[in-house]
């Protein structure tokens, strides 16, 4: 059993992300269809399509379910950070409306305004992989999945099947835009056994 975690594409530069629904740059849309390319000839066998419903990951997806013909199922659960009112603000605007504040500094039960706290972010993403596992485990659903979420996201699954302590002071993990991060089923634990594959990127045609 594996799932292949994929961050989405290259989005628009200078403005908040976390529930933003801006799309891809050019740029992110040609780095999505190398990804799909290279998923459908050298991760195969992919059997079921999840995708955050954000826009970025959404239109990243549809590149995938087109190269590999497989129906995207669409959930808010895999979505990033919920940064409430600054989502897809202009930075200069956040900025200026508030100053200073990032994911970074919050506390951890201290949610951005109409958004979400880190704790609560964090229990979201770990509650939403173990649902996905139990699925896998207990045949509901193929045991070859492809998930397309966020950067951030990826960041606490990776400390969580670590066993570290994450909290939103702790360093992301390298997410580039377009990256493969493959999680397997070993000996009864679930871990990360690739991380950050880009190789794909630099493949142009």
């Amino acid at each position: 059993m594996r799932i292949v975690v994929v961050r989405h594409g290259q989005d628009e530069h200078g403005y908040r992300g976390g529930w933003s629904q801006r799309g891809l740059t050019e740029e992110g849309k040609m780095q999505s269809q190398l990804l799909a390319k290279h998923l459908s000839n050298s991760w195969q066998p992919l059997k079921f399509l999840i995708s955050s419903d954000l826009r970025r990951a959404r239109e990243t997806a549809e590149y995938i379910s087109q190269e590999m013909e497989l129906p995207i199922h669409s959930s808010p659960l895999w979505r990033e950070m919920n940064n409430g009112e600054l989502a897809g603000m202009p930075n200069s605007l956040a900025e200026q409306l508030y100053p200073g504040l990032f994911a970074s500094s919050l506390e951890m039960d201290e949610p951005y305004p109409h958004g979400e706290s880190p704790r609560q972010f964090f229990q979201r993403i770990t509650h939403a992989f173990e649902g996905l596992c139990e699925k896998m485990i207990t045949l509901q659903i193929s045991s070859e999945i492809i998930v397309v979420t966020h950067g951030g996201v990826i960041t606490i699954l990776s400390y969580f099947l670590n066993g570290s302590v994450w909290s939103n002071k702790e360093p992301a993990i390298p997410t580039n835009a377009a990256s493969i991060h493959e999680i397997s089923y070993q000996e009864g634990k679930w871990l990360f056994t690739t991380q950050n594959h880009i190789d794909h990127l630099s493949i142009k045609g």
